[in-house]
């Protein structure tokens, strides 16, 4: 995943959340992938989507431990 992929789903997910402290950060031994923070908090990875060609998926796991 390049800066300028990167850049886009950044810009995306702020949109489509309302929430200007999401970033994008590369992961340097994956190259398909970046992380999702949220106010410098890990929350998810963006993977490139292998079956269509310039779409992504978002996978966010929650724990049991962060549910009240």
């Amino acid at each position: 995943m390049d800066d300028k992929d990167i850049s886009r789903i950044e810009a995306h997910m702020k949109r489509t959340f309302g929430n200007p402290h999401i970033a994008l950060k590369a992961r340097p031994k994956q190259k398909d992938s970046a992380e999702v923070e949220l106010k410098g908090e890990f929350i998810g990875v963006i993977y490139e989507d292998e079956d269509e060609d310039g779409s992504f998926t978002f996978q966010m796991a929650i724990l049991a431990e962060d549910l009240d």
